[in-house]
């Protein structure tokens, strides 16, 4: 059941969780935008999200949520704006770099390594927590085999929060789709992020497994301590999982508010909603 959060205004007009405002925003975007050729595909997107706010970004497609996930992970570099992770500006860093800083994505067709096991998987993505050397591996040192037993303790914590533990030796192309959406957010979650971006966790998903899934983000909210921003067709997740949304039509935002205020903006439900108030892009 979605708990009543206190979304409260903050100086770029933004709204974040009460619980966030004596803590500094994890991400601040201002004024972003990016030109293709001739074409402006996004356009003074400007953003803040709370240290442990659920938020959502939500469009028509074509809106532009993906080409916003790509700046914010610097696969695309911005025309214009500002992206602050954690205060730090992110301009002319490598997706690895901002990786390392403290932000990792999912991907709306899933990109595991499907020919290793679902404990393979998790520990490549903990490679920012290993502290031996290739000398060390190599010649594998005591040093080593610490460090790869440390690594499989923390990927079996990290799979047992989504309940895949007992999936560790299994082949991750033979795992069932949604156990696949879930190991994909296990290895972006071991890379230690303090904001976490689901690029449409819930497509292919029967209603149980977004059942499941709206679940699973608060609990990883939870443990994690971390900011979550997700993109989704899926109304019924959006609404009952989001505290604060944003609305993104043509590359702009057209409205940001609380699930409910969304619900009822006239501009939302004409622009994306439906005038029915429940069609699905």
């Amino acid at each position: 059941m979605k708990t009543h959060t206190k979304m409260v205004p903050v100086p770029s007009q933004g709204i974040i969780p009460e619980r966030d405002l004596d803590k500094s925003p994890v991400l601040e975007i201002v004024r972003l935008g990016i030109d293709f050729g001739g074409l402006t595909a996004v356009e003074d997107f400007s953003l803040i999200i709370g240290r442990t706010e659920i938020a959502g970004l939500i469009g028509p497609n074509g809106a532009g949520k993906t080409t916003v996930f790509n700046l914010l992970t610097n696969v695309y570099e911005p025309t214009r704006g500002t992206i602050l992770l954690n205060g730090r500006n992110t301009r002319g860093l490598k997706t690895y770099q901002l990786n390392k800083m403290g932000i990792a994505r999912t991907f709306q067709n899933i990109r595991l390594f499907k020919d290793l096991t679902v404990l393979d998987n998790v520990k490549i993505a903990l490679h920012n927590e290993m502290d031996y050397s290739a000398v060390e591996a190599v010649l594998r040192l005591p040093s080593y085999w610490r460090a790869e037993r440390i690594s499989t303790e923390r990927a079996m914590e990290l799979l047992s929060v989504l309940g895949m533990q007992d999936m560790a030796g299994s082949i991750a192309g033979s795992l069932p789709y949604g156990a696949q959406r879930r190991l994909e957010i296990v290895r972006a979650l071991a890379t230690n992020p303090s904001i976490l971006l689901l690029d449409e966790p819930a497509a292919g998903m029967n209603p149980s497994e977004t059942a499941e899934l709206m679940e699973n983000i608060r609990k990883i909210r939870d443990v994690f301590n971390i900011a979550i921003l997700l993109i989704e067709h899926d109304m019924n997740l959006v609404m009952g999982v989001c505290e604060g949304i944003a609305v993104l039509n043509y590359g702009r935002i057209i409205a940001k508010g609380t699930p409910e205020e969304i619900q009822n903006n006239p501009t939302v439900i004409e622009a994306y909603l439906g005038h029915s108030g429940g069609e699905q892009a």
